[in-house]
């Protein structure tokens, strides 16, 4: 494993409800730290069809490109996230070839299709990790401290208020047609 990389595994791929994107959530190996990584609906398929091992008729692009790679005698040695600036990561896929190391550019959602196909790891920069990993436990006692007041049923309630409050919102607003028509 290289210097400053954490060994993680895909937990899951899930969708806004809002919005309908795509997350894709790797967790630390041995560890309870996440890394929420948005992606295209299409990879997050891509990546699904891999994991749940779905026969597809034709290979699909992940499919071809890890073919290619065996063509070309190339062995896959891993993926990796390198980097997360401006509010994007960025990855790298690792082979291997005539006992050269290369180094692949490639957004991290391609990086993880072609990892669960060709059954290597999936590495993350410390640094990256760091600065975009979530931990539940620590997150919840973090939203406590900011209301050491307040015992954890009060903390649970206002949370709850605060998420009903917006369809109280929206229910003011509502114009609701009168119905004038006598019967």
């Amino acid at each position: 494993m290289p210097d400053q990389m954490v060994e993680v595994v895909i937990d899951s791929i899930r969708v806004s409800l809002m919005s309908q994107q795509r997350i894709v959530i790797l967790r630390e190996r041995g560890a309870e730290r996440y890394l929420p990584i948005w992606i295209g609906p299409y990879e997050a398929e891509a990546i699904t069809i891999a994991l749940q091992e779905v026969e597809v008729a034709r290979p699909l692009t992940h499919d071809l490109l890890n073919n290619v790679f065996r063509a070309l005698n190339a062995r896959l040695i891993r993926v990796e996230v390198t980097a997360l600036r401006d509010e994007v990561y960025y990855g790298n896929i690792v082979a291997e070839v005539d006992g050269m190391t290369l180094d692949v550019d490639s957004r991290p959602s391609d990086a993880l299709a072609l990892a669960v196909r060709a059954h290597i790891p999936i590495l993350v920069s410390k640094s990256v990790m760091d600065a975009a990993g979530i931990i539940p436990e620590e997150n919840l006692e973090e939203s406590m401290k900011t209301a050491p007041e307040l015992a954890e049923d009060e903390v649970e309630d206002e949370v709850i208020e605060e998420r009903l409050s917006v369809f109280e919102d929206f229910l003011d607003k509502l114009e609701i047609e009168e119905d004038d028509e006598e019967e």
